[in-house]
């Protein structure tokens, strides 16, 4: 019971776990907007085929 205190009161590594979970959080925001603004990329380069193809007709 008095190590679970202890580390409990010990807040010397407090900072670097604050930064890792700002970091992993970024990263998923990173990851979740990279796949939506793909799809959106690709969406939009698939319209422009479609009329460059068509005005070549």
């Amino acid at each position: 019971m008095r190590l679970f205190r202890q580390l409990m009161s010990d807040l010397r590594g407090a900072t670097a776990i604050e930064y890792g979970l700002i970091a992993a959080i970024m990263s998923v925001a990173l990851i979740s907007g990279y796949g939506a603004l793909t799809g959106s990329l690709l969406g939009t380069l698939n319209t422009v085929e479609t009329h460059i193809t068509n005005a070549n007709k």
